[in-house]
């Protein structure tokens, strides 16, 4: 199957940068590309693409809007942000509109390519690094709420958790640790009942408000 890629980005050359580094692939196609998020639900509309790649800040209409506009229209389609690391705030503000994932726009194109199949595998992909990065910004909630939330976690489930943020399934995550599927199911379902969350997107992006990864 062909992944069908959206590019939405202002900068002309790190959009066909990105471009001609993605149809060095051959099971990813870029449909469509845009220098602004105006058009983006008739793009979609049109050319149907599996995955959308937004730019956060572009001069008309930016990523925040893009998914608000989205969400309206009822448009589902997963969407990857292409950020930099002077914009936590935004980051997260994206996750929280319903954005899967989100990573330098310096990355390698293994990295890149790895964020696309794990979104469209219906999984996060949430770059470790730029992680760091949010949980030290002023986003977090306080010490306090942090100290409560993060003593309800063991190691483990906090393990898990940042699997789960770097986009692993549970099978996966089960591989990794030598862990049965079944286990990391319940290790899973106890931590959303911890966080009082009802998903896993949810769930990460709690642990990223109060810097528990």
């Amino acid at each position: 199957m062909t992944i069908r890629v959206l590019l939405v980005e202002d900068q002309n050359l790190v959009r066909l940068g990105i471009c001609s580094l993605l149809e060095l692939t051959d099971d990813i196609t870029v449909v469509a590309q845009l220098s602004d998020g105006c058009d983006v639900n008739s793009v979609c509309a049109q050319y149907h693409p599996d995955i959308i790649l937004l730019d956060i800040r572009m001069p008309k209409t930016d990523g925040l809007s893009v998914l608000s506009n989205m969400a309206r229209a009822d448009i589902a389609c997963p969407v990857l942000i292409l950020t930099t690391f002077d914009e936590h705030d935004l980051v997260l503000k994206c996750i929280k509109l319903g954005a899967k994932g989100y990573l330098r726009k310096d990355v390698s194109l293994e990295s890149l390519i790895s964020a696309i199949r794990c979104i469209i595998n219906g999984e996060l992909w949430i770059q470790p690094a730029i992680t760091e990065q949010v949980q030290n910004h002023d986003l977090i909630a306080g010490a306090n709420v942090v100290n409560q939330l993060f003593e309800t976690l063991t190691s483990k489930e906090t393990q898990i958790l940042r699997l789960i943020a770097a986009g692993y399934s549970n099978n996966e995550i089960a591989g990794a640790l030598h862990n049965s599927d079944g286990t990391i199911r319940n290790t899973v379902s106890t931590i959303l009942a911890k966080l009082n969350v009802r998903d896993r997107t949810r769930a990460v992006i709690t642990a990223m408000e109060h810097g528990l990864i």
